[in-house]
């Protein structure tokens, strides 16, 4: 009688062991899941529901908190720097004079000079000739303005030059070979002003060869405005 008692409580006993599996969360069962993870927020690792970041971010959006935009190439600045604004009303500094070549210009356009120039030749180059006529040019600053001619063998000659508006006009006769070979200075003028004579009071330039060649007269200016000269022969 005593075995026969104990075989049903064992039975009943291991019931409980035979449903408990029912308890079990399915893993293919997101309910199964939710009910036992969800009350609290969590979830097994690459089960649903797992968090993925912020909403609406993409992969390799994600910033940390107080962290700026990052900035496209070319436009990060340092704190506190302010972008350099132009100052209202403010001209740019002018160019250096560079050099370079004056703008011809009829001689009639420095008209106002022209007494000047006839007033100076006669008391420096009295008994020569004008050779060609006068050339003028609308200079800035440090610019020259060439003018051709042949150097015939025993004659002697003069540069007379006049400025408007300018500093100092220096003038100087030089020999030019060839094209592409450098000038060679023969004669300057060793006066100071806006009014220069090369040559003047009969100190002329002789040409020392018993041959001619091309030459130039060259003008070169300090300051901006115009100049006028001419070339005299005797």
């Amino acid at each position: 009688m005593r075995l026969s008692v104990l075989v049903p409580a064992a039975l009943l006993s291991l019931m409980p062991l035979a449903c408990g599996g029912s308890d079990t969360p399915d893993p293919n069962d997101p309910s199964q899941l939710q009910n036992q993870y969800g009350a609290q927020g969590q979830y097994p690792p690459g089960q649903y529901g797992q968090p993925q970041g912020q909403y609406g971010q993409q992969p390799g959006q994600y910033q940390q908190p107080g962290q700026y935009p990052q900035q496209q190439p070319g436009q990060y600045q340092q704190p506190g720097q302010q972008p350099q604004q132009p100052v209202p009303g403010q001209q740019p500094a002018p160019a250096a004079g560079g050099g370079g070549q004056a703008t011809p210009v009829a001689p009639a356009a420095a008209a106002a000079a022209t007494p000047i120039l006839t007033g100076l030749a006669a008391s420096e180059v009295q008994g020569m000739s004008p050779e060609g006529g006068a050339f003028a040019g609308q200079f800035s600053d440090g610019q020259t303005l060439e003018q051709p001619f042949n150097i015939q063998p025993g004659k002697c000659y003069s540069v007379v030059g006049v400025g408007l508006g300018i500093q100092e006009l220096d003038i100087q006769i030089v020999a030019q070979p060839a094209p592409m070979v450098p000038a060679v200075v023969l004669a300057q003028d060793n006066s100071t002003g806006a009014n220069a004579t090369l040559g003047g009071k009969g100190q002329c330039f002789k040409n020392p060869l018993p041959i001619g060649g091309p030459a130039k007269a060259v003008l070169r200016v300090r300051g901006q405005g115009l100049a006028v000269g001419q070339i005299y022969v005797k």
